[in-house]
């Protein structure tokens, strides 16, 4: 599965069935987890067998179910941190469905008082992505066209439109989709439009998958 497919193929899923992820995939997960730790200056960790992390009401409320691994978001409070954290969370959540495991964002349920635990002094949580195996593949929502998201005057090249329609498969909070792309001659750049939760986990999301359709880099 390329990196494309899987960010077609990827949705969010909340009900796991209840087995281990198996010993090679955890080996080539936490690798890749390394490499964007090394990349981002971040400390992101991948927490297996530990079902706690979801045990809380929140989780119950919010319909997770079995979720006995996740991804937890962390590190030192770098510039652009909630932005970085959502960029390379985003990179590895996709890394993750190529490897045949399902993710769900989580910015409020799962049990935080758990997973505050297993963040080191001096470093900050910002979310935490549920991970295993789901008893579905999870379902696409509809979201906002190409339009809803661009500020052009004129035509869009293909690649920019590419990277936009890419982006606009990118998980965000409660699907808001709070961003905007444009261009400066050759130059595409993403900002926050409006106001909402996560918002700049979300832009960070969205410029992951935009960079990996595009094929170009992003400002934001």
């Amino acid at each position: 599965m390329t990196i494309m497919e899987a960010i077609e193929a990827r949705h969010s899923v909340r009900a796991y069935k209840d087995i281990p992820v198996e010993q090679e995939v955890r080996d080539q997960l936490d690798a890749f987890v390394a490499e964007c730790n090394s990349e981002s200056g971040l400390d992101i960790t991948v927490r297996y067998d530990d079902p706690e992390g979801f045990d809380s009401r929140l989780a119950h409320y919010g319909s997770f179910r079995n979720v006995n691994n996740y991804i937890i978001l962390k590190g030192a409070r770098i510039a652009d941190f909630d932005f970085v954290c959502g960029y390379y969370g985003e990179k590895i959540v996709i890394r993750a469905q190529q490897l045949g495991l399902n993710t769900c964002w989580a910015a409020l349920t799962f049990n935080k008082k758990k997973v505050k635990e297993l963040v080191p002094a001096g470093e900050d949580l910002c979310m935490v992505i549920a991970l295993g195996y789901g008893e579905t593949q999870g379902h696409p929502h509809k979201g906002k066209d190409i339009h809803g998201v661009v500020d052009v005057k004129g035509g869009m090249p293909e690649w920019f439109v590419k990277g936009v329609e890419s982006a606009l498969l990118a998980p965000t909070a409660v699907n808001q989709q709070k961003f905007s792309f444009s261009l400066d001659g050759e130059e595409p750049s993403v900002r926050i439009k409006g106001m909402g939760a996560c918002i700049k986990v979300d832009l960070g999301i969205a410029a992951y998958h935009f960079e990996e359709a595009a094929g170009r880099a992003v400002k934001h």
